[in-house]
């Protein structure tokens, strides 16, 4: 059953541990990145929490399950938050200038800093490097938490697939880790 605090446009389900909002959040200061990244960590939680609580043990299905889960959640917001950050931009001139955009702009109001280092082949292919990635740095730096970061990854790679895909590139976002919290995207954009 759903508690609904009135005049608060909040609503809070007990069962599930879900806070429903209407409202509309900006992250402007410092407390709200620490919101934002608390967030992150608990809904990743729950998502395998919730996968290994109707099996038991996790298997490589199940953690590909949660992948894909948290994956399709960041598509969206990437969808929601590319539209909000280009209403007024004009429009890019090629693949290259919209992964500039990407590195600068976007990754700016999302990770609160630039990419660090961006290479290509150009032939469609994209790495991105972040050195203190800003969802692995409440991790430890050492290499025992190293298994645990790319659940923590796969989010943030389906808000830059979805992002990229609202301005018109389909592609494939992976992400790897050698040393926390450094991280390094990878971007294939398919070709039709």
């Amino acid at each position: 059953m759903s508690k609904v605090y009135p005049g608060r446009n909040i609503e809070f389900n007990p069962e599930s541990r879900v806070v429903f909002t209407s409202c509309s959040l900006k992250l402007t200061g410092m407390a709200d990145e620490s919101l934002f990244d608390f967030l992150h960590m608990e809904i990743v939680s729950h998502i395998y929490k919730e996968q290994q609580s109707s099996k038991g043990e996790m298997d490589n299905k199940d953690r590909a399950v949660c992948v894909s889960v948290l994956e399709s959640m960041g598509f969206r917001v990437g969808q929601g938050l590319i539209e909000r950050l280009t209403r007024d931009s004009a429009s890019f001139k090629d693949e290259l200038d919209v992964m500039k955009f990407v590195c600068k702009d976007f990754w700016t109001k999302v990770f609160r800093r630039q990419v660090d280092n961006l290479r290509t082949n150009h032939q469609g292919t994209y790495v991105l490097q972040d050195n203190k990635f800003s969802l692995l740095t409440q991790l430890s730096s050492g290499k025992q938490y190293l298994d645990q970061a790319p659940k923590y990854l796969a989010f943030s790679c389906g808000v830059v697939r979805g992002a990229l895909s609202n301005l018109g590139l389909d592609s494939v976002v992976t992400a790897e880790v050698s040393v926390m919290p450094s991280c390094k995207f990878q971007v294939v954009i398919q070709k039709l």
